[in-house]
């Protein structure tokens, strides 16, 4: 079961993140976060055997944080290489977008992008606050 959803700054990113984290009874096969200028996409990837009610209750706690997104063709073909194995660096190249993570939720690799971000530009934007 996937669920996919646009956040609109970094912060609430790194709650979904930590959600994940604390969460040991979530099934989770995995985890897409993708920058973009105007927030974040996160792609979650629950195992088949999520019980229902366990899934509305994930669906509620996103809902609350941002929006369920429906993915332009470019973003969707760059979710599908990194499900298919390809490497981030690869996808990034290919698809331009900006691949932070994927795989085993990793709070380090979301700040870790922002602090290099926010150095370069030399001020913090919104969708990174």
């Amino acid at each position: 079961m996937d669920f996919i959803y646009h956040l609109a700054n970094a912060s609430l990113t790194l709650r979904v993140v930590e959600h994940l984290l604390q969460k040991a009874d979530l099934p989770l096969s995995w985890i897409t976060v993708i920058h973009q200028i105007d927030g974040w996409v996160i792609k979650v990837r629950m195992d088949d055997i999520i019980e229902e009610s366990t899934a509305e209750d994930f669906r509620a706690y996103l809902n609350e944080l941002g929006i369920p997104h429906e993915p332009n063709i470019r973003l969707r073909m760059a979710l599908w290489a990194l499900e298919t194995g390809q490497s981030p660096v690869d996808v990034m190249r290919r698809y331009q977008v900006a691949v932070v993570s994927h795989g085993k939720p990793e709070r380090a690799e979301i700040e870790a992008f922002r602090n290099q971000f926010v150095m370069g530009l030399g001020y913090c934007p919104e969708t990174l606050a």
